[in-house]
């Protein structure tokens, strides 16, 4: 009864509260195609060596992002995360802290919270920042019910540059809440067809910088636009280092900025957990989901920290609450602000540079291969190519050389009509070496 503790009884008292017969009719909705007719076949118990070993052989399957020439970037990159971030997450004092709903005994996390915000809101060039969401595309769609809130509209344009996953998560979110979401094609210059779309019922527009074929633009003019028309921009960013070089969503005319942290403090880590970056100008704190964590003095006049303006907050609000954020992802911010700390803006500024040289480097080497056809007009450390056939066959085959070439478009987006179409991003752990492995293999690979 350790991991069964319901009683006959105490299932058919919880059946008879609902109004169902028997148990079968709780799955009534799942059509009996989709039921499974015997039980899984499963194997039995084994003893801890014996699964050890097991998890051992099939992790030995993965490889590692380090095992070779790696150049996948389309809103996860691979950076080097100092040793110093590891150590200070893992003390236990932040490794076992939850929820800091009690200041008088969460100041440590709080304060950390607070330096996030701080970090986040000066990236951004935003007013406040929030203490963080859960990743990247769910912080998008939050904005974008967050416009719905304050301009009381119900269509959002979403760029033809903005990543197909945060577009797909903002459909999902948003049609829940009665949204029209008017997606517009996919394009490498994605932005240029945003104005157009713009008109009186628009509650906001969502672009994306650099943009998911790493195309860098300035959207100074679709923020005047939006405002024109009585609209919020959202500028989106999944590269989280490019903020150090490029010019900031808040200097542009966001309203709102919104971005993928993972760059900064957090491993590749197969997709996750990682940390969403949300900001807004002042006039808007009200409206903001999630957490923010605010600084204060106690009764005797010190400093201390509490978790401020809780009232929109799914906890307390319940129904009227801005959003069902109830946690933020309190361990990846907390390794965002380590690794930001150790860095400092002159350091970030380093890194970035950095970057972009690398992706110089790539770029000139890719466009001196036959049949390859350089897309990205303008990027910062990541850039589309054509190339002739299927880009998923070809990183397919470039695997049996043991280069991990990039990420197909058509993996993102597989109705997009863009199959010859690779992602590649280039980091400050991308070596010329790297580089030369990728351009000889794909010499030989295209000219097969």
């Amino acid at each position: 009864m350790r991991y069964l503790p319901l009683t006959p009884a105490d299932r058919a008292e919880m059946l008879a509260a609902i109004g169902a017969g028997q148990i079968d009719e709780l799955f009534r909705d799942v059509p009996e195609a989709a039921r499974r007719k015997e039980l899984f076949d499963l194997p039995l118990h084994a003893g801890e060596v014996e699964v050890e070993r097991q998890l051992g052989r099939l992790a030995a399957m993965n490889r590692a992002a380090g095992a070779g020439p790696f150049f996948c970037g389309a809103g996860a990159y691979r950076h080097h995360v100092p040793a110093t971030v590891d150590h200070i997450i893992q003390r236990s004092e932040f490794l076992t802290s939850y929820t800091p709903y009690q200041p008088e005994i969460a100041q440590g996390t709080l304060q950390a919270l607070y330096e996030f915000q701080t970090q986040v809101a000066a990236l951004t060039g935003l007013d406040v920042a929030n203490a963080s969401m859960y990743d990247g595309s769910t912080a998008c769609a939050e904005a974008v019910m967050m416009a719905q809130r304050v301009t009381r509209r119900e269509k959002a344009v979403l760029s033809g540059g903005l990543h197909p996953h945060y577009a797909a998560t903002t459909q999902t979110i948003a049609h829940a809440e009665g949204m029209e979401i008017q997606r517009l094609a996919a394009a490498i210059d994605g932005e240029a067809a945003v104005l157009e779309a713009i008109d009186a019922d628009t509650a906001c527009v969502v672009v994306q910088t650099p943009n998911v074929f790493g195309t860098v633009t300035d959207v100074t003019k679709i923020a005047e636009a939006a405002h024109a028309a009585g609209a919020l921009l959202i500028v989106v960013t999944t590269e989280a280092v490019s903020f150090g070089l490029l010019k900031s969503p808040g200097a542009m005319g966001a309203d709102i900025a919104v971005a993928e942290g993972q760059s900064i403090g957090n491993a590749l880590n197969f997709g996750g957990p990682y940390v969403g970056l949300f900001a807004a100008r002042e006039k808007l704190v009200r409206q903001m989901p999630g957490r923010l964590a605010g600084e204060t003095v106690d009764a005797e006049g010190r400093r201390g920290f509490v978790l401020t303006l809780s009232t929109r907050e799914q906890h307390i609000r319940r129904e009227k609450a801005t959003s069902n954020i109830c946690t933020n992802s309190g361990l990846c911010a907390l390794a965002f602000t380590i690794h930001l700390s150790l860095l400092g803006g002159k350091g970030l500024r380093q890194l970035a540079q950095v970057n972009h040289a690398r992706a110089r480097e790539l770029a000139k080497a890719l466009a001196a291969v036959p049949g390859v056809e350089l897309l990205t007009p303008r990027f910062f450390n990541e850039l589309a190519v054509k190339v002739p056939g299927a880009a998923t066959a070809l990183v397919e085959a470039l695997l049996d050389d043991g280069i991990v070439a990039g990420v197909p478009y058509a993996r993102l987006d597989p109705h997009a009509g863009q199959d010859d179409v690779l992602l590649l991003a280039a980091t400050e752990l991308t070596t010329p070496e790297d580089i030369a492995a990728l351009t000889g293999a794909l010499s030989k690979r295209i000219g097969a």
